[in-house]
């Protein structure tokens, strides 16, 4: 009932732990609460939070319009509604590395599991996109640098992104990826790599849990679960799937109702009520007040 059982540092312990193991750990994007719960009742092994999405969700554009407040706020809602650990973009810090420190430590308070922050020049642009620009070498460090000094829970995943592949080529990605582990980076999250080779690379070049970006409609190939981890990645995201396909649903069902007038032809797409009351832990609520839940639902 009401929110997750699991206390955040608790999350954070068993979420390293599953890490350390060097499975691969599946992390679909959640763009709401309920989507993360239905993550988590569908057996997936963690909750990724994407910057991309919550812009979305507030009819924005991924361009670091968002601020810390907004995203943070986002994250509890989302993290504390599953037993999951979940992962937050934080884009490039919100900021000077003052910022950042903060970033971290709002996002521990937020009970999120870990953050990345990313190398790109502020405001950034998706990951994805042309006409990325990059930081130099020591401001990419400096952020990263200042994320783990600001660290309270040693648990608390410090991922460090970085862009420049896409802007410099892939040894520079590699030898990136390198010095941002060197300055204290517990993961590296490299965007938008063109192949499995270019994600063997970077596996080759460091000895730090890496992260598979499999988004939808961008520079990387939809690899699959089985083919990321022979390569030896250790978490893949796919950060806007759901969104896409809700958003998507969505658009049909106004077509159909403009078209007929009725959604009677697309019950059978809809999410039952019963089972949305199932995922609510609707009769989990019948233990306080049995006023609340009185009633049965047919299917």
């Amino acid at each position: 009932m009401l929110y997750a059982q699991t206390p955040p540092a608790e999350k954070r312990r068993l979420f390293r732990e599953r890490l350390a193991s060097g499975e691969l750990l599946r992390f679909p994007g959640a763009f709401n609460p309920l989507s993360a719960r239905l993550i988590e009742q569908k057996g997936f092994d963690g909750v990724y939070i994407s910057g991309a999405v919550l812009s979305a969700d507030l009819g924005l554009p991924d361009i670091g319009l968002t601020t810390l407040t907004e995203v943070a706020g986002r994250g509890r809602q989302i993290a504390r509604m599953t037993e999951l650990p979940a992962i937050i973009d934080a884009d490039t810090g919100f900021g000077e590395p003052m910022n950042v420190a903060r970033t971290v430590q709002e996002m521990e308070d937020a009970g999120l599991a870990g953050l990345h922050i990313e190398d790109q020049v502020n405001p950034k642009r998706c990951g994805h996109l042309d006409g990325k620009q990059v930081v130099d070498e020591h401001t990419a460090l400096q952020r990263i640098r200042a994320a783990v000094d600001a660290r309270r829970d040693p648990d608390f995943l410090i991922m460090a992104r970085t862009d420049i592949r896409a802007v410099e080529g892939l040894p520079s990605a590699v030898d990136r990826a390198r010095k941002l582990v060197d300055a204290g980076a517990d993961a590296i999250f490299p965007e938008a790599m063109a192949s499995l080779d270019e994600f063997a690379a970077i596996r080759a070049a460091v000895d730090v849990p890496l992260l598979a970006n499999m988004t939808e409609f961008g520079k990387s190939e939809l690899f699959t679960v089985e083919q990321l981890a022979d390569v030896g990645m250790n978490i893949v995201i796919w950060p806007v799937s759901l969104l896409r396909l809700a958003m998507g649903a969505a658009a049909r069902g106004l077509d159909e109702l403009e078209a007929s007038g009725t959604l009677n032809g697309l019950l059978g797409e809809m999410q039952h009520r019963a089972d949305l009351y199932e995922l609510i832990d609707y009769e989990g609520y019948n233990h306080f007040d049995t006023s609340i839940f009185n009633f049965r639902v047919a299917r």
